[in-house]
């Protein structure tokens, strides 16, 4: 008896991951508000900027866009795979790929996010040239790689995973 209810007090504790996942969801509202902000600076100042500095405020955009993509994967796989199940069928436009991801898949999908957000911001730092130092681009290209070769070796290891289970 004692046993059962220890069990069910551990299996309800996933519910206090919940209001984690609420305040991604807020954050996911920053991150759009702060979009909103850099689009309509950019656009005060579109008539002035050069075919450069465009390029830069789209990456600013792009970069943001995919760390809100980020955070949608996390807030919607980690509640399904960690607190509730939630029922596909009742939003007509639930994407196929949230009711299948498994924490594998949602791994590889994490870092394949942080991966591209790495590389904006690198290609980010490439464009600004002028105002970046050798050791702060050296620096960005060397965390690039890490998270390229990080993600590189958890796919490899996932699907060493997948082998030996068949």
């Amino acid at each position: 008896m004692l046993e059962r209810a220890i069990e069910r007090f551990i299996v309800a504790s996933r519910w206090v991951l919940a209001p984690f996942f609420i305040v991604m969801v807020l954050a996911l509202v920053g991150l759009l508000l702060k979009t909103i902000q850099h689009t309509y600076e950019y656009a005060l100042h579109f008539k002035d900027e050069t075919e450069s500095g465009v390029i830069l405020n789209t990456l600013s955009i792009v970069d943001l866009t995919l760390t809100g993509s980020l955070l949608v994967i996390v807030i919607f796989s980690g509640y399904e795979n960690f607190v509730s199940k939630i029922e596909g069928s009742e939003h007509k436009d639930w994407p196929d790929w949230m009711a299948a991801i498994d924490f594998t898949g949602l791994k590889l999908k994490l870092m394949s996010s942080i991966v591209a957000i790495s590389g904006v911001q690198l290609l980010r730092n490439f464009m600004s040239m002028g105002t970046v130092s050798d050791r702060d681009l050296t620096w960005a290209v060397v965390i690039h790689l890490t998270f390229v070769i990080s993600s590189l070796l958890l796919a490899w290891t996932d699907r060493l995973s997948v082998k030996h289970e068949t």
